[in-house]
């Protein structure tokens, strides 16, 4: 059986019009978001794709950002049923969290998670690694995707030690962010050129059409991938 996935941080400052817009054409089967809000009707993402069909798990966590405390987290959206759902806080200091789907696909669970590590503006932060060393106790083996807004680089040790484990669906090492500077003023970045955001997959998973998507409605990228199980 052949699913799409999805994954895509769209920015808690993003342009919700064409974040919608983008989902309703994407025809993913499962999906991946990152800097989800519950609690601003304007920006209710949850609710316009439970519309559509999908069922979900989200997980927020509150951390600082620039001076400011934001209150977001990760969710994982289904058109196959969510059997299980959960929540992992992964590490106290600056939260973030991972949320875990058990999705029945035909006779199988496939295992989904959904992440948004802290951001370490590309260099190395002892934080994220105790962060990315605690999502990787929570992974099975087999049947598992692991999505997300990593803030690493491919070259970086947490991005490293995820590749011990799983498969990395992009081969290309294709860049992903930012489409928009303003996504991070201590960054400041200048053109789409970094790598942030990876769909891995364990290895009895095979992938293929990796793709970064087209939009303007967030500084990330979508990426997308079409797995067989």
């Amino acid at each position: 059986m052949e699913l799409k996935i999805l994954s895509w941080n769209i920015w808690i400052n993003g342009y919700f019009d064409q974040v919608v817009e983008f989902l309703k054409k994407s025809q993913a089967n499962i999906i991946g978001l990152q800097e989800v809000v519950d609690d601003n009707p304007k920006r209710d993402v949850i609710n316009v794709l439970n519309m559509l069909g999908y069922e979900y798990v989200f997980g927020s966590a509150e951390h600082s950002w620039g001076g400011k405390v934001y209150r977001d987290g990760p969710a994982i959206f289904s058109k196959y049923k969510i059997a299980k759902k959960r929540i992992h806080i992964l590490s106290n200091k600056d939260k973030r969290a991972a949320v875990q789907a058990e999705i029945e696909v035909g006779n199988k669970t496939l295992n989904v998670f959904s992440t948004h590590l802290v951001h370490a503006h590309q260099k190395k932060l002892e934080e994220q690694n105790i962060q990315a060393a605690n999502l990787l106790k929570l992974l099975p083996s087999e049947r598992t995707i692991l999505m997300g807004d990593f803030n690493a680089t491919p070259d970086s040790q947490v991005i490293k030690n995820f590749g011990k484990v799983l498969i990395d669906s992009d081969l290309g090492n294709f860049p992903t962010w930012s489409v928009y500077p303003e996504g991070c003023h201590v960054c400041n970045p200048q053109a789409i050129d970094t790598k942030l955001d990876y769909i891995f997959t364990s290895k009895d998973i095979k992938s293929r059409e990796f793709k970064v998507e087209e939009s303007k409605a967030s500084d990330h990228l979508p990426i997308s991938v079409v797995i067989n199980m």
